[in-house]
């Protein structure tokens, strides 16, 4: 049985881990915070990884916390132009839930424990190497404390600024978007949990408004002020969280180097347009520990990397399309929308082609 590091533990590096652990490997996980996510961009959970999560048990436990998201709400500036459904007509089912990510983690971590595994927090990955076919981590254990300890495999879930890509050299090609965006978590009332919302403004500005539990909301906005830019009144209680943040669209060569992995946002990055990002990880872990547990890891580089490849090229399509200035290609997306709230065949056909993205 192989022994495994996984590093980090986000949504990626927790699906990691237990998937592994359900199957019968039992792996370290180590996260240098020393609590879980504070601000994230991470919302939106696909019947896909809701799919790969309920061997676990965890979609079950997230369907009970969740915002089911029942219709998108299109708005430009302050007027709303639309409503398209987000479950299929002769379905109960909700193609979208949305859950702050620190909840989606404590959810994850509590069905880790169950198989016997506790995330290392506060353990930080100095340095990495490659040593007769086995990777060799040197580890912070708190203050001075280090220690040097080899492994069969590592998997890389420790975001874009990860520490295992960059000790390997593994380029991270792509480019930086110029503008900032926003983020804002905050507390509300009188908003409709039931609807993900998202206005577009004059002069390409975009604002996005999801629901992650009763009363509570995450505004993003391609702008500095996220809450500043919702064009409609909003009662907002409490600001628990907000920044401003640059994105960054890249991808590795290769997901592999020898015995260690890249997963999620280690891998490739885009902006949150599409709502793919933490999907994408949570499939990519998924196919990994099964590859893991079946020999199969010659094909996880051309595998993941392909289905990163599209997942950036619908994201850098939705990104453009939502924050064009160009007033003819506006109205047409507003008149494609309108017709997507009304048409039944077109909007299950367009959600069938979003789902197949994985």
């Amino acid at each position: 049985m192989h022994k495994v590091l996984v590093v980090g533990a986000g949504p990626t590096g927790l699906t990691a881990a237990l998937e592994l652990a359900r199957q019968g490997l039992v792996p370290e996980i180590i996260e240098k915070q020393a609590t879980g996510s504070g601000l994230s961009r991470a919302v939106g959970l696909l019947p896909s990884s809701m799919k790969i999560l309920e061997a676990s048990g965890v979609a079950e436990s997230i369907r009970e916390e969740a915002m089911a998201y029942r219709a998108a709400a299109f708005y430009v500036n302050d007027k709303l132009t639309a409503q398209v459904p987000l479950q299929e007509d002769d379905s109960d089912s909700p193609l979208l839930y949305g859950l702050a990510q620190d909840r989606t983690e404590a959810l994850m971590k509590s069905a880790l424990e169950r198989s016997g595994v506790a995330v290392q927090h506060g353990v930080n990955l100095v340095s990495l190497d490659i040593e007769d076919d086995h990777a060799v981590a040197t580890l912070c254990l708190g203050g001075s404390r280090k220690e040097v300890r080899k492994y069969d495999l590592l998997v890389g879930a420790d975001g874009v600024h990860s520490t295992v890509r960059r000790s390997l050299g593994m380029a991270f090609e792509g480019f930086d978007l110029e503008e900032p965006w926003s983020i804002a978590d905050v507390e509300v009332e009188g908003w409709d949990t039931s609807l993900f919302s998202l206005f577009r403004l004059s002069h390409g500005k975009v604002v996005v408004v999801a629901p992650v539990e009763s009363g509570r909301v995450r505004i993003i906005s391609n702008t500095t002020d996220a809450i500043k830019a919702v064009p409609v009144p909003m009662n907002i209680t409490k600001t628990i969280n907000q920044g401003v943040f640059n994105i960054s669209v890249r991808q590795v060569r290769q997901y592999n180097h020898g015995p260690v992995y890249l997963a999620g946002d280690a891998a490739h990055c885009h902006s949150p347009a599409g709502g793919r990002g933490m999907n994408l990880g949570i499939a990519d872990a998924a196919d990994l520990a099964h590859r893991i547990m079946n020999d199969e890891l010659e094909g996880y580089d051309a595998a993941r990397h392909s289905a990163g490849r599209e997942t950036i090229a619908l994201s850098e399509r939705a990104r453009r399309a939502m924050t064009t200035r160009n007033v003819f290609y506006r109205m047409q997306i507003t008149t494609t929308i309108g017709v997507l709230s009304r048409n039944r065949l077109l909007r299950e056909r367009m959600i069938s082609r979003m789902l197949a993205m994985s």
